[in-house]
């Protein structure tokens, strides 16, 4: 037996969870067992703590997105007991059984050795929020990124948090938005050399292009802001967009930014990301995230923590990254 957080649902169709004892022959099919030591908070997981937001297709449910620990027994070579790995995506803790629990099973594909340098905690810290930021940056230096500060929209975010410390390691002047003014102190902290209030950013504009400010930008918001961003990038400048908090609809966008300054639009995916493409991720984040910087993130939390953190992370009041001890 060992713990877990089980959401079960009612017959008449209310969710609960708690952590709760279960069997090991309750895990799911795979090629892995993992004795998980760390998993994190993700605004998918808060979904999946509480109603499920149409991602969890059958109850009870075991969610977290995330998970890192040690291989206690593997059906597949690349794999051996004692091996430290980490898991992020695939719709772990969505469509199946994911970390809120001491123990996980999944197939091999959907692991990655854990870098050198890191440890579950620290790969915890950085989770899938961390992962994404990452890959943002990549697809940035890809494309080039242009003479200019780098905005970073919801910056005291998971992904914000990340993306501000790894761009500042690399030399980049970082411009964090947040609509929390509290949050100032905590982004220079992390390396952004200038604050921007949401509320410049978010009127929707006509016009259809304003003054070139941004040399690149990680966009965790889109809406009206991701409308506005846009037409103030550098010429051939590259917005990697990652999240819709503030809507799906970019209201206000025009052509005008992609056809008369080539300003490219990078969609971010971390959950079905290629594992080669993952690998390079991982070993970036070991090498360009200030451990630092990142500790200055974490929010410790237990499994016990984690009906109000989903709570919590779905009104947006969570800041950085929430590092969950299920041993604890």
């Amino acid at each position: 037996m060992f713990k877990a957080l089980l959401v079960e649902k009612n017959e008449d169709g209310k969710t609960s969870a708690a952590v709760q004892e279960i069997r090991e022959d309750q895990l799911p099919e795979g090629d892995v067992t993992v004795a998980v030591e760390y998993s994190t908070v993700n605004y998918k997981d808060g979904l999946c703590i509480g109603p499920g937001g149409g991602l969890v297709r059958t109850y009870p449910h075991v969610p977290g997105i995330d998970f890192a620990g040690t291989v206690e027994t593997s059906d597949d070579d690349r794999y051996k007991p004692g091996d430290k790995v980490v898991l992020t995506g695939w719709r772990v803790g969505e469509n199946r059984w994911g970390g809120y629990a001491q123990k996980a099973r999944v197939k091999a594909d959907m692991l990655v050795p854990l870098p050198e340098g890191l440890t579950p905690r620290q790969a915890m810290a950085v989770g899938t929020a961390g992962l994404t930021a990452m890959l943002a940056v990549m697809a940035l230096e890809d494309q080039g990124i242009k003479d200019g500060p780098v905005l970073v929209t919801g910056a005291a975010g998971g992904v914000g948090s990340v993306a501000t410390a790894i761009l500042a390691k690399l030399g980049h002047e970082v411009a964090a938005v947040t609509g929390r003014p509290e949050q100032g102190d905590y982004l220079r902290g992390l390396g952004a050399t200038q604050i921007v209030a949401r509320d410049e950013l978010t009127e929707v504009t006509r016009k259809p292009l304003e003054a070139e400010v941004w040399g690149g930008c990680v966009d965790a918001v889109a809406g009206a802001m991701l409308g506005r961003v846009l037409k103030q990038m550098h010429y051939g400048a590259s917005v990697a967009a990652i999240g819709l908090a503030g809507g799906a609809v970019i209201e206000g966008a025009l052509i005008t930014p992609f056809i008369l300054r080539g300003v490219n639009l990078l969609g971010i995916d971390s959950v079905m990301q290629p594992y080669d493409n993952r690998v390079r991720a991982w070993q970036r984040i070991a090498q360009d995230l200030p451990m630092d910087k990142l500790e200055s993130m974490v929010q410790p939390a237990t499994l016990s923590d984690l009906p109000q953190l989903g709570r919590d992370i779905l009104k947006g009041q969570v800041k950085g990254r929430v590092v969950v001890d299920v041993n604890a």
